[in-house]
């Protein structure tokens, strides 16, 4: 008999059983894959909302500045106080008008890069969205703040094509005009749409660049006009990434606080509210429940965007 048939065969390692038990057994290995993200998002994110939320119903006690652990229905009422309410509506409202200003920039933008540009002009498009992502999201900002105060670049450029008239005209406007466009309404619009705008085109772009070709040719070819293939052809196909690009700027304008707080006047938005109340004035409780609204609010949203199939271009 050989001897090397008589000796037993050497037992695996553990390292090898355990690799034949995932690969024969491909559930585990899917458990083992999702299991870190999945307890990140479950213990961390979900165990911080579930606290946020159990704190909105605490309360502050107006003497001794403790919070009061006895359940409380009284942040929810004081949200419907009128200057809280007009403080989520005109967030809500800034939010929705930066979110169609994007859609109305992006749309061209996307159209051309994904349709029409090749090439070094197709990356050097690429390059121009993308680069102010590269830089720090405060140094944007004050450089527009810069650019928008009154002894800024907008207000010289106005005074060299004789515009000046213009511009103080737009100022005085009520509800959004100021001192200076650095300290107006419309000033924190515009900064918002800057900050946002590459959210928005490439979302869009992508879903042009999955339209086929042939459709559109296919309505040319049946004698519709430019403008009929894009109402009827290219927008309805490209409504998903345009829901896509709208999550981004939507939701990063509810959540802002520091644009509003750096270009604006004393008009207050939800970030601001929720800012003062949990580091200014200490009302842990009022703040949580007051940042329960852009979760409610950016909750509704996105349900409604996957109703448009957002998610498909994400």
């Amino acid at each position: 008999m050989n001897l090397a048939m008589a000796l037993p065969a050497p037992a695996p390692s553990l390292r090898r059983r355990l690799s034949d038990l995932l690969y024969t057994r491909r559930g585990l290995l899917l458990l083992a894959l999702l299991a870190p993200p999945l307890l990140w998002f479950g213990v961390v994110y979900v165990g911080a909302l579930l606290t946020l939320l159990a704190n909105a119903f605490f309360s502050l006690d107006d003497f001794t500045g403790q919070v009061v652990k006895e359940p409380t229905l009284k942040n929810f009422r004081e949200l419907l106080d009128g200057a809280n309410l007009d403080v989520a509506l005109r967030t809500v409202a800034m939010a929705t008008a930066v979110t169609a200003a994007s859609i109305v920039l992006a749309f061209p933008l996307a159209y051309y890069m994904a349709r029409h540009a090749r090439g070094a002009t197709k990356a050097a498009l690429y390059l121009a969205v993308m680069l102010p992502l590269w830089s720090s999201y405060l140094v944007r900002l004050y450089a527009w703040k810069l650019l928008l105060a009154k002894e800024g670049a907008v207000s010289w450029l106005a005074a060299q094509v004789h515009m000046t008239w213009a511009l103080e005209a737009l100022l005085s406007l009520p509800g959004i005009g100021g001192q200076s466009l650095s300290f107006s309404t419309l000033g924190t619009f515009i900064v918002f749409v800057y900050m946002w705008l590459p959210f928005m085109v490439l979302p869009i772009q992508a879903s042009i660049e999955r339209i086929p070709g042939s459709l559109i040719e296919a309505s040319g070819d049946l004698g519709a006009p430019p403008s009929t293939t894009l109402k009827r052809v290219i927008l309805p196909l490209a409504l998903p990434g345009i829901a896509a690009g709208s999550i981004f700027t939507f939701s990063l304008t509810l959540g802002d606080y520091i644009v509003p707080q750096v270009i604006g006047d004393s008009t207050m938005y939800i970030g601001q509210v929720v800012y003062l109340q949990q580091g200014t004035a200490g009302n842990v409780p009022f703040a949580a429940a007051f940042s329960l609204v852009p979760i409610l609010v950016i909750g509704a949203y996105l349900w409604f965007a996957r109703r448009l199939g957002a998610f498909d271009a994400l």
